[in-house]
């Protein structure tokens, strides 16, 4: 698997966020104020340098907090653990690998018996909207959507399909479910970053320095904004995915 943490000189390629999640020696640890929360200040992020998204790990102990108003849209994914999220009169309680999307302004209070590892994302250009928690729903009623193109494929055009259960305001940031037949395409450069977590299935990436990584159900990973790898998959995939794409 891919080291999550790239040399310089390293072009972009895909990242395994739990084996990210269990290397405490990897990533650079979040400023946060003496007084902030532990859901704020207990973060280690990607090496990335400011960007519109950035990506990474939340470790809490058991016990309870609470944030007055997130900074950020955040998508965040139970990596190990179970998280009780509170807002008003609403629970909502997130096993492993569950997910929902906090939205920027979000005021919550979260609780945990034993220690939790979250997987985030946040967009970092963002704009203030309901200021909701918004859970990601689990086998939603997929529609069907684009294939990819036609001159990167190297077997027949699969069959795609989609839910989208969360849209920035500007369409630039969105969470849901996807699932796909097998195929195998050519290398693509991806202009957008996405944090995936396989629901079925696995897929194989190359980039193009040659890496080879394989993914299977139960994974969470993401590809860089400007890789290009290839993608092949010999078995129906079905994930959850985090897209930012630049309109």
């Amino acid at each position: 698997m891919p080291n999550p943490l790239q040399e310089a000189a390293t072009p972009p390629s895909f990242v395994d966020l739990r084996q990210f999640a269990r290397d405490p020696s990897q990533g650079v640890a979040v400023a946060a104020a003496a007084d902030a929360d532990s859901y704020l200040a207990n973060r280690r992020c990607l090496d990335w340098a400011p960007g519109p998204v950035s990506a990474g790990v939340i470790d809490l102990e058991g016990g309870c907090g609470t944030v007055s108003a997130l900074p950020a849209d955040e998508f965040i994914i139970v990596n190990e653990g179970r998280l009780s999220l509170s807002q008003l009169d609403t629970v909502l309680t997130l096993e492993a690998g569950q997910s929902a999307v906090i939205q920027q302004g979000a005021a919550f209070s979260w609780s945990a018996q034993g220690p939790v590892s979250l997987i985030f994302t946040r967009y970092n250009r963002s704009q203030p909207g309901a200021r909701a928690i918004v859970p990601i729903r689990e086998n939603p009623q997929l529609e069907p959507t684009g294939t990819p193109p036609a001159e990167l494929m190297l077997t027949p055009a699969p069959v795609c399909r989609n839910y989208s259960d969360y849209r920035s305001a500007d369409g630039e940031f969105v969470c849901g479910t996807w699932d796909s037949t097998p195929y195998h395409r050519k290398a693509m450069f991806y202009r957008h970053f996405e944090l995936m977590y396989l629901l079925e299935g696995s897929v194989t990436f190359v980039d193009e320095a040659g890496r080879s990584g394989t993914f299977s159900k139960g994974d969470i990973f993401l590809v860089e904004q400007t890789a290009k790898c290839s993608w092949e998959s010999r078995v129906d995939v079905a994930k959850v995915y985090v897209i930012y794409r630049p309109a």
